[in-house]
């Protein structure tokens, strides 16, 4: 199956809008309504549904379980975020992504 991305709530909607212009699925957390929830419920519900949590918050790097991470610091550009996020969605697999945290 292909990956599906969970914006938490700091990714930029810029890069949501992209990814979906080349058909990949997202949600963010202000379309799932999980605004001002704390990091360990973001990624509780990025585990549920099966999706890879694209974040600029370091503090998810210390998370052990998971169905993938990927990872900007907050002033990787915009675009080199969208173009990591669509190499990973044409290039790997969800069963890759399980608990790796891949650096945007």
């Amino acid at each position: 199956m292909a990956i599906k991305f969970y914006m938490d709530e700091h990714i930029h909607p810029g890069v949501t809008k992209a990814l979906r212009q080349h058909d990949i699925d997202v949600l963010t957390a202000q379309q799932t309504g999980n605004l001002n929830m704390d990091d360990g419920e973001h990624l509780q519900f990025a585990i549920s549904e099966g999706r890879v949590l694209v974040t600029q918050d370091e503090d998810f790097l210390k998370a052990t379980s998971h169905r993938g991470i990927a990872y900007a610091h907050q002033r990787t550009p915009m675009r080199q975020i969208i173009d990591g996020l669509v190499l990973i969605a044409e290039t790997m697999t969800e069963e890759e992504m399980i608990d790796h945290i891949e650096y945007l």
